[in-house]
């Protein structure tokens, strides 16, 4: 008689739970909506240095490449071979999306080491790297998702879906995970691998003096450009894998 009241009080408990948050955080609040403005600010931040970088080095294009514009050329061949290599010969259309996600994850991840947000003081919380958050790196995920299913169903229309039920139908509620999990490694991969960084550098700054963590970050920064290879290499992958239909 009292499993019901049991079960009731069980998942009232798991419900608080979920409202618990780790920190603090810093919010504007737009009629109804509650924004998460640390994530907005710093992600403001990365797009206008990729938008003015990119502005500055080929607003005059030269048929000698100067310094910035062969900088930029150079990525531009990387993600290409990058999204060939991954995709196949029908890599074209893909290059835009993979080419973003790369650079914005990046110049993301790096700007947690080089800028100095600490010394913005906010009402609440703090400034940090837009994919030490995981709302950042599960909004990166799931158009990764989106564009592999597009990918596809545009390929091979509904036809696409008998991919679940291959080599054998006992397999489909284990293939159907397999899509569910992609977006959540993903985006907790490099949550995590950013927030474990940051996170090393702090203690050490706190531990000892700020001349031995500097090794420290000079391979923070390493592994933050490892990542966003890692994240643009998988999402190729994901979205070759859905065009030829093998694993």
């Amino acid at each position: 008689m009292n499993v019901i009241p049991c079960s009731i009080k069980t998942l009232k408990g798991l419900y608080d739970i979920s409202g618990v948050e780790v920190g603090q955080h810093f919010y504007w609040q737009i009629g109804g909506l509650q924004i998460h403005a640390q994530v907005l600010i710093t992600s403001w931040v990365v797009i206008a240095i990729l938008l003015g970088s990119i502005i500055i080095a080929v607003r005059n294009p030269q048929t000698i490449p100067t310094n910035g514009q062969n900088f930029f050329e150079y990525v531009l061949e990387f993600i290409q071979d990058l999204s060939k290599t991954q995709i196949g010969e029908e890599y074209g259309p893909w290059v835009p999306f993979i080419g973003t996600m790369f650079l914005f994850i990046f110049v993301s991840n790096w700007s947690g080491a080089l800028l100095p947000w600490k010394i913005i003081k906010l009402p609440h919380g703090e400034l940090a790297a837009p994919t030490n958050d995981i709302n950042t790196t599960v909004a990166l995920a799931l158009p990764t998702s989106v564009a592999y299913f597009y990918a596809g169903l545009s390929k091979k229309g509904l036809g696409y879906f008998g991919k679940y039920i291959q080599p054998t139908p006992i397999l489909l509620p284990i293939n159907i995970l397999e899509d569910f999990t992609k977006p959540l490694s993903l985006s907790f991969r490099l949550f995590g691998n950013i927030l474990a960084d940051e996170l090393v550098v702090v203690v050490l700054v706190s531990l000892v003096p700020s001349v031995v963590p500097i090794p420290v970050m000079f391979l923070g920064l390493f592994t933050s450009g490892i990542q966003a290879l890692i994240f643009a290499t998988l999402a190729a992958a994901y979205i070759g894998e859905s065009m030829e239909g093998h694993h």
